[in-house]
């Protein structure tokens, strides 16, 4: 994931006072595994649609 877009994600979640269990929850993943996404550490196509679903819930 492109940082600026991770930094977007993490700025959204603060100006929401949202956890980041709480997406994660709301995604259906772990916290580790949302962690990893936003890091970079998992880019697959599984990882990309997560990406897009938080782009939808946070409205990014």
């Amino acid at each position: 994931m492109p940082m600026d877009l991770s930094i977007k994600i993490r700025n959204e979640l603060y100006k929401r006072d949202m956890k980041h269990s709480e997406l994660a929850k709301e995604l259906g993943i772990s916290g580790a595994y949302l962690s990893d996404i936003l890091s970079g550490k998992r880019t697959g196509k599984k990882a990309q649609e997560h990406v897009k679903r938080i782009k939808i819930i946070l409205g990014i």
